[in-house]
């Protein structure tokens, strides 16, 4: 199903797909280091092959409804995403996750592709915790928890290795209550 939410300034949320892996790679090339100092995919979409088996992981999940995966679109170049890493309907909880290529920061463009994802997990899915997982060190991406009005639960300490280095890991959550409110 094809579908593009308009995210206002010219930006556009559209489901990103197997067929779109040279885009894809094509966007990883320009913000490889931006977006793999923090997020692991960077280094998992090294060449064509790499993006196109992540994305085509992402397809098989959406197919099983596990997860999910859309492109940010600025001026019809694709400059980001945000994802449903993983999606535990049974249990009634999902995690958001987000990148961002450096030339597309600072436009609340993740802020406002993930309210649409909330929203629809929330509303048309039932899910009652929408998680966000994120480096100590992400400031930036934590700074979009807080405009979600996500709430803090804690610190997974030296929780995973990112490139090689022992990251602390921050739990940010929302409950479908609160989004309600």
């Amino acid at each position: 199903m094809m579908f593009v939410r308009s995210l206002g300034d010219g930006a556009e949320l559209r489901p990103l797909e197997p067929w779109q892996a040279e885009e894809f790679f094509t966007h990883m090339e320009r913000g490889r280091e931006f977006i793999g100092t923090h997020i692991g995919f960077a280094d998992a979409a090294k060449d064509l092959e790499g993006a196109r088996s992540l994305l085509q992981r992402y397809a098989d999940n959406t197919a099983n409804d596990t997860a999910r995966i859309y492109g940010i679109w600025l001026d019809d170049k694709l400059v980001g995403g945000v994802l449903f890493r993983e999606m535990n309907i049974p249990q009634g909880r999902a995690e958001v996750g987000c990148w961002l290529e450096p030339a597309a920061t600072g436009k609340g463009l993740i802020t406002r592709a993930a309210r649409i994802l909330i929203d629809w997990a929330i509303r048309e899915r039932g899910v009652h915790r929408v998680e966000w997982m994120v480096s100590s060190k992400n400031a930036a991406s934590i700074a979009v928890a807080r405009r979600l009005g996500m709430t803090k639960d804690g610190v997974l300490r030296s929780y995973h290795v990112h490139r090689g280095v022992r990251q602390d890991l921050e739990v940010w959550s929302l409950l479908a209550p609160e989004w309600e409110s």
